[in-house]
């Protein structure tokens, strides 16, 4: 098992913006009024969209398929009612450099990283181990 991330979030103070970041990574933002910088949820199809690009683009490259250009399109839908859940993702892999004939790399590259890799993908399970705690209070 890999080593735990730590990372930490804090309210800037304006509307809904908080900062933070999660181990020696950039700080980010992460705004609910997606004025400062993308929603949790956009936030969470980003993670879900750079997860699998990444595993699709590496898997393509280890298998020597070109690829020029990755750009990958995401529509989601959401339950109306509270939490609000993804109930649809939709994410569509825009390609520049595989051939037709390597079309077949390209489809086995999206369901190993749907499969077995993605992460983010992954983390969105049922069976996820959730907790929380309170301090300060």
């Amino acid at each position: 098992m890999s080593s735990p991330k730590e990372g930490v979030l804090r309210w800037t103070g304006e509307g809904l913006a908080f900062s933070g970041r999660v181990g020696s990574g950039p700080e980010v933002t992460i705004d609910g009024d997606g004025k400062l910088g993308p929603s949790s949820t956009e936030s969470l199809l980003l993670g879900l969209m750079g997860c699998m690009s990444i595993d699709v683009l590496t898997i393509l490259q280890k298998g020597r398929v070109t690829v020029n250009a990755l750009e990958t399109r995401v529509e989601a839908e959401r339950a109306p009612e509270a939490p609000k859940h993804f109930t649809r993702v939709r994410l569509t892999f825009v390609l520049d450099g595989p051939s037709p004939e390597e079309r077949s790399k390209v489809d086995r590259a999206i369901e190993l990283s749907r499969e077995k890799y993605c992460s983010v993908l992954h983390s969105l399970r049922s069976d996820l181990e959730f907790e929380t705690a309170v301090e300060g209070v």
